[in-house]
């Protein structure tokens, strides 16, 4: 029976959810930071290095908050449905909604959205997490959500993560996101090798070090589709509509970043062999290879040395010699010794 103005007692209202992920958002929080901090020192250097030196800055940043923020992304796996469902238990009151399902490397979220919000006198809006990290109990995290009286169609897709479900996906979903998550970290630590070997005189390692950045990633992503393919497809119908698992935002994202760092890595590759003068010269790297080249201001180097060719060398000029030594060298002329003359 309802009761307090036909809202079923029991039930806790919707909590106020942030619109991101905190996680993300602090992630890219720290790398806008670190742009905008590099944006701010771009003045500082001169000529046709400015640009070049913008776009190394933007390219490494954005490749390391891909991969950090990918980590920890639930948006791994998605399904979306809008749907007539019940809405909680031990009532017949259907409600029209949009139902959203997101699978991440730590969990999963389920979203509940009314469509209009406002039914059977309450805002009908839910975005609950259910996680399976190191030191999570998910099962532990699905009996709380039982006891909270959340709505039937949050704790049905729920329900088909949990470890006894017959589905499996709890087995499966949960060894890919272990594994994979692993693997994006190493990414991450070659990316970090990778910024630390290109600012060093060492380039071609450090495009080897960018080259295995997007391997793992791409080794990472081969991971979870094989992992998450191995057990049949588990039918989630909610009401009259049925919900497809398919690869979400964050694994495209993933494929993309690391496909780009693959393509870099090669590319330093091949331009160290057949272009290493000009490769040195994107990175802003002194060429010693010949002292004849030349670096001007103008053309990016800050506190760099200005070399002559050869043709730009003075004739070497004959110096007058004193008296002295005008005698020691006629004195000495039958021994043709070559340091008299200068």
């Amino acid at each position: 029976m309802a009761a307090f103005g036909h809202t079923f007692p029991f039930y806790p209202g919707p909590k106020p959810t942030f619109p991101m992920d905190t996680t993300l958002a602090i992630i890219i929080i720290i790398f806008l930071t670190a742009l905008v901090t590099f944006i701010i020192i771009l003045p500082g250097i001169r000529g046709k290095m400015r640009l070049f030196w913008l776009l190394r800055m933007v390219t490494s940043l954005f490749i390391g908050a891909v991969i950090l923020a990918m980590n920890f992304s639930t948006e791994w796996s998605v399904a979306q449905a809008s749907t007539n469902t019940s809405y909680k238990a031990f009532s017949s009151q259907w409600i029209s909604a949009d139902v959203g399902l997101q699978v991440g490397l730590g969990g999963v979220n389920v979203m509940l959205t009314g469509t209009p919000v406002k039914q059977l006198n309450e805002t009908i809006s839910y975005n609950e997490e259910f996680t399976w990290h190191l030191g999570e109990n998910y099962a532990e995290e699905y009996a709380r959500a039982l006891e909270k009286g959340l709505p039937d169609p949050v704790l049905y897709l729920a329900e088909k993560f949990t470890p006894t479900s017959p589905c499996g996906l709890h087995g499966q979903y949960r060894l890919a996101g272990h594994y994979t998550s692993a693997i994006l970290w190493v990414a991450f630590l070659c990316w970090l090798l990778a910024n630390v070997m290109l600012s060093m005189p060492v380039l071609v390692y450090g495009g080897h070090m960018l080259l295995a950045t997007g391997i793992f990633q791409l080794l990472g992503l081969l991971f979870f589709s094989m992992a998450t393919s191995l057990t049949p497809p588990c039918p989630l119908r909610l009401g009259t509509a049925i919900l497809h698992i398919h690869h979400g935002p964050a694994f495209w994202i993933t494929l993309t970043t690391g496909l780009l760092c693959v393509l870099l890595g090669v590319v330093m590759a091949v331009a160290h062999r057949m272009q290493p003068r000009r490769l040195k010269a994107f990175f802003n790297q002194s060429v010693g290879e010949n002292p004849g080249v030349e670096w001007s201001p103008e053309e990016g180097r800050l506190l760099s040395p200005r070399y002559r060719s050869t043709a730009e060398s003075p004739v070497p000029q004959d110096i007058p010699l004193s008296g002295a030594s005008s005698e020691a060298c006629n004195k000495e002329e039958h021994l043709r010794v070559p340091d008299c003359a200068l």
